[in-house]
């Protein structure tokens, strides 16, 4: 599947030549539900593990009082299989029932959950990244990142990921079958298994990156004058969230670009090992647009199914939702990407 970002509006640089300088090329990754494989890029697919490497588990405490429900990782595959038969028969037939008796009896099952578990944690695989396909910050020998992540919250109510780097060359004997978690706290973070299609996007800094006096111009509506409002009448009609939503930070999940920023404002990432100013790595996103990004989305193949797959309508393909559709960017080390990374959720 080939996914083109649609034209922006219009050339903000011609319009503020002050940002140009600062443009950044950023990877839209445009996931879509698939089937990878271990030679794949791809989010929840299976990883080019080692077979003679430990499986890496978290063994911190986990807290039961948030999670009165939990499920396995099979149950919330199987309930989504049986959400999206529902889906496929009622497209066929709008007159169908909504549940067989047997999913009816499924789903109460499921809904019921599994015992609690206290004990180490499988990490499940949450993102794995050729350089071959994507442009991403690498230690020297290595051509290949895998995003792993606890499914429970922590410290911070979001899972806590782990990254690892290794030269996909030296990978001989993979692991067949990894560990899975006997439960995990929330459906929302087992990854859908998805395939990338990459694209390169041109980035500028979100609003509050920007020195105050280029802000102040991007608010002055004298300054958009110049600028026919038919060309961007149909994105919105708040000036604001024009560069904000439309021209400045591409949505979804990417590599490189610039840091989007929402409840906080901009702070300093030094990397914690060496004190260098850490840079974008990988955005984990909940969603690949939001009400004022919507320009941003995807030009579809027009081989897309019909119905869409389960998410498809709020752009959320993954179907991982960050505290409530927020961003996990994950900021990596520019002289050393080995380095310890840093976490963002905005």
């Amino acid at each position: 599947m080939s996914l083109i970002t649609p034209p922006r509006p219009f050339d903000i640089t011609a319009l503020f030549p002050q940002l140009a300088p600062l443009a950044r090329t950023a990877t839209r990754l445009h996931p879509r539900p698939g089937s990878p494989t271990v030679h794949d890029s791809s989010v929840g697919g299976p990883l080019l593990w080692p077979a003679d490497e430990p499986w890496p588990y978290c063994d911190e405490p986990h807290d039961s009082r948030v999670a009165p429900v939990v499920h396995s990782p099979d149950d919330i595959r199987l309930l989504r299989r049986i959400h999206a038969a529902s889906a496929e028969r009622l497209h066929l037939d709008p007159e169908a029932a909504q549940w067989t008796p047997e999913e009816l009896a499924t789903l109460e099952r499921i809904r019921a959950g599994r015992p609690w578990f206290d004990g180490p944690i499988p990490l499940l695989p949450v993102a794995q990244l050729y350089a071959r396909d994507i442009p991403f910050p690498c230690p020297p020998d290595a051509d290949l990142l895998q995003v792993l992540w606890c499914p429970f919250d922590h410290a911070d109510a979001h899972p806590v990921t782990a990254l690892f780097w290794r030269s996909s060359a030296t990978v001989t004997d993979v692991l067949d079958a990894p560990p899975e978690p006997p439960i995990v706290q929330l459906d929302r973070y087992l990854p859908e298994p998805c395939l990338f299609s990459p694209e390169q996007v041109t980035d500028f800094p979100h609003p509050r990156e920007l020195d105050d006096e280029l802000r102040d111009q991007l608010n002055d509506a004298r300054r958009w004058e110049t600028i026919d409002p038919a060309q961007y009448s149909t994105y919105t009609d708040d000036l604001g969230e024009l560069y904000l939503g439309n021209l400045s930070t591409a949505p979804g999940w990417k590599t490189g670009g610039w840091t989007t920023w929402g409840d906080i404002d901009p702070v300093d990432r030094p990397c914690p090992e060496c004190g260098t100013e850490e840079v974008p790595l990988l955005t984990i996103a909940s969603s690949e647009w939001d009400g004022i990004s919507k320009s941003w989305i995807a030009e579809e193949d027009p081989a897309n199914p019909a119905p869409p797959p389960l998410g498809a309508r709020d752009g959320n393909f993954t179907l991982i939702d960050i505290v409530g559709g927020y961003n996990l960017q994950l900021h990596a080390c520019p002289a050393d990407p080995s380095h310890p990374h840093i976490e963002l959720v905005q």
